[in-house]
């Protein structure tokens, strides 16, 4: 089973706060974070630009963040689900991405590459997503959904943009 979303395998997800001062992971860890992102996004077969947005919305780059019912680290594993997906230690980054994209590859090949039922069900839980045939009706997991196919929409005008100067 597999992330805060991933983690979120049974009941409906808050949105995370952080423990300590928000840092800008990308700021401080520039390239190797973001060549690690790229590298396991391609390993899982996973969009990277998917997993960027992902990042920003469970944690906004924030590698201690911790949400109110405890999912922790950049893609917010509840304990539970970390402990599932062999990760010792939720807020090293390297480790939460790997887990956390890992999930998100089963979520996507469980609801046969449906973006928006794998992100339903890492944020409310696969039980979720199948029990309701689809997006749950919980307002959290809807919006939750929406910001990141929202990102993904931006992006996706901006790279266009981009290629017509």
């Amino acid at each position: 089973m597999p992330a805060y979303a991933a983690s979120r395998l049974t009941a409906a997800p808050d949105m995370p706060h952080t423990v300590s001062g928000v840092s800008d992971l990308r700021e401080e860890s520039g390239p190797d974070i973001d060549s690690h992102i790229r590298e396991v996004a391609a390993r899982y077969n996973v969009p990277g630009n998917l997993v960027v947005a992902m990042i920003e919305v469970e944690s906004q780059f924030d590698p201690q963040a911790v949400s109110r019912r405890g999912a922790r680290g950049l893609m917010q594993l509840m304990p539970v689900t970390a402990e599932i997906l062999g990760v010792s230690d939720p807020f090293d980054p390297r480790e939460n991405i790997e887990a956390g994209v890992r999930h998100l590859r089963g979520l996507l090949n469980r609801f046969d590459n449906n973006v928006p039922l794998a992100l339903a069900a890492y944020n409310a839980g696969h039980r979720a997503v199948i029990n309701y045939g689809g997006i749950p009706p919980y307002r959290e997991t809807r919006q939750y959904v929406s910001r990141i196919l929202r990102r993904l929409d931006r992006d996706r005008v901006n790279t266009f943009r981009q290629g017509l100067t």
